[in-house]
C-alpha cells in the first residue's frame, strides 16, 4: 500500500502536472491538562501517528491554488489579493491565514490529503496549519518555536479564534515514544515516557462541535474575568477562589486550577509507572470539564461512563475543546479488543451512532518529506 506521502506525489502530478515537496505535520490527543493554555498552564499532549501531508510546487499563473483530497474540494486566490480577502468559515481558511502569515508572493498549488479526523478534537486543524506553512515556504530548521508562533497567530488573527499555542506547539515539537509537558508561559517543554501495558486508545462520538467555538470565546473571557480579579490563573491558588463574586466566573477559575495541578500529579504517576493514578486523574480531569468547564455533553459522558465500567480500563475523559469530539482512554493493552466491542455496542445502543476508535502512539513532530 502506497505511503500517505506516495498518495499525495500521485494525486498533485495529476493535478498540477508538476511534482510536489511534500511536509507532514502529525494531529494531536491531549492527554491531560485541557483549557488550560490560554492560561498560560500546563499541558500535557503527544503528536499522533495520524498527520496532515501538504503537497506543494511554484507556478506560473498568480495564484494560490489549493485542493483537499479529502473532501474533494478547491480554493484558489489571487497571490497580490490574499492581503484583502476575509475568512469564509470553512478548512481553507488555515491555509489562507497561513499564506498571510507567510506573505507568500508568488504562485503555489497546494494539495492536501490528511489522516486526522475532521471536527475529532484530534487537532486536524493545527496539523493542516503547520503542514501548509511547511509546504508553501516556511524555510527554518525543525523544530521551531518561531514555527508554531506563526501557525498560532494565523489562527488567533484570520481566523479569530483566541486559541492558545498547545496544537500548533505539539504538532511541531511531538515526540516519538513520548507525550511533551508544556509549559505554555515560558513555552519550554520536556519530553514525558509512558509506562508500558497500557494503550491509548481516542473514540470518536462522530459528534461535530458545533458549539465549540462560540464556547471557546465565551470561556476565554471567563478566565479573562476570573484573572482580573484574582490575578493570574496560573499562579493564583484555590484559596483565592472565593473573591470571585460571579459562581461561573468562580467555577472556571477552579477548573483551570486544578487541572494545572492534576498535570503535575499525572507526569508524576507516569514516571512512577502508576496507572492506576494516571487513570484516577483523568476521570478527575473529566468530571471538572462535565461540571466546572461545562464544555462536554451527552455523548461524551456516556463514552466515559461506559467506559469505567469496563474492566482493564484505567481512565477515560473528554479531550479537547469539547461538546463532541473524542475521548481519550488509558486501557489495559490486553483488554483492547473487549473494550472496542463493548463500547462500541453501547453507544450504537443508545445513540445510533457508530463510534470511530483509534489507538493511537505518540510521534514525531512536522517534518519534510523528500
Amino acid at each position: 500500500m502506497a505511503s500517505p506521502a506516495q498518495l499525495v506525489i500521485e494525486a498533485f502530478e495529476a493535478r498540477y502536472r508538476s511534482t510536489p515537496d511534500v511536509a507532514r505535520a502529525p494531529g494531536r490527543v491531549n492527554l491531560i491538562g485541557e483549557h488550560t493554555d490560554y492560561n498560560s498552564g500546563l499541558v500535557l499532549p503527544m503528536a499522533i501517528d495520524l498527520a496532515c501531508y501538504a503537497g506543494s510546487a511554484p507556478n506560473r499563473n498568480g495564484l494560490l491554488r489549493v485542493y483537499s483530497e479529502n473532501l474533494q474540494q478547491a480554493r484558489q486566490w489571487p497571490i497580490e489579493q490574499l492581503g484583502q480577502l476575509q475568512p469564509s468559515g470553512d478548512w481553507s481558511d488555515y491555509v489562507l491565514g497561513v499564506a498571510r502569515q507567510l506573505q507568500l508572493n508568488r504562485g503555489r498549488d497546494l494539495l492536501i490529503h490528511s489522516t486526522v479526523p475532521l471536527g475529532s478534537g484530534l487537532s486536524s486543524s493545527a496539523a493542516l496549519e503547520v503542514a501548509a506553512a511547511l509546504a508553501l515556504g516556511w524555510a527554518g530548521d525543525l523544530p521551531s518555536l518561531e514555527l508554531t508562533k506563526l501557525c498560532r497567530r494565523a489562527e488567533n488573527e484570520f481566523i479569530g479564534l483566541a486559541s492558545g499555542i498547545m496544537d500548533q506547539y505539539v504538532s511541531v515539537f511531538g515526540r516519538e515514544n513520548a507525550a511533551v509537558l508544556i509549559d505554555c508561559r515560558s513555552l519550554a517543554n520536556e519530553p514525558v515516557m509512558l509506562p508500558a501495558g497500557a494503550a491509548i486508545l481516542a473514540v470518536n462520538s462522530m459528534v461535530k462541535r458545533g458549539l465549540a467555538q462560540s464556547a471557546y470565546r465565551a470561556r476565554v473571557e471567563e478566565c479573562g474575568e476570573a484573572a482580573r480579579e484574582i490575578g493570574s490563573l496560573r499562579d493564583a491558588t484555590v484559596d483565592t477562589l472565593e473573591l470571585i463574586q460571579d459562581p461561573i466566573v468562580r467555577r472556571r477559575a477552579r477548573h483551570v486550577l486544578t487541572e494545572n495541578q492534576r498535570v503535575i500529579d499525572f507526569v508524576a504517576a507516569s514516571r512512577d509507572s502508576d496507572l492506576g493514578e494516571m487513570g484516577r486523574l483523568l476521570v478527575a480531569s473529566h468530571r471538572s470539564l462535565q461540571c466546572d468547564y461545562e464544555v462536554s455533553c451527552e455523548e461524551l459522558d456516556c463514552l466515559v461512563d461506559t467506559a469505567l465500567a469496563i474492566p482493564g480500563t484505567f481512565g477515560a475523559r473528554m479531550t479537547g475543546g469539547g461538546f463532541g469530539g473524542c475521548t481519550v482512554n488509558l486501557i489495559d493493552t490486553a483488554a483492547v479488543a473487549h473494550f472496542k466491542a463493548v463500547l462500541g455496542d453501547a453507544y450504537r445502543a443508545k445513540f445510533g451512532i457508530e463510534p470511530a476508535f483509534y489507538q493511537v502512539r505518540p510521534a514525531a513532530g512536522a517534518s519534510r518529506i523528500s
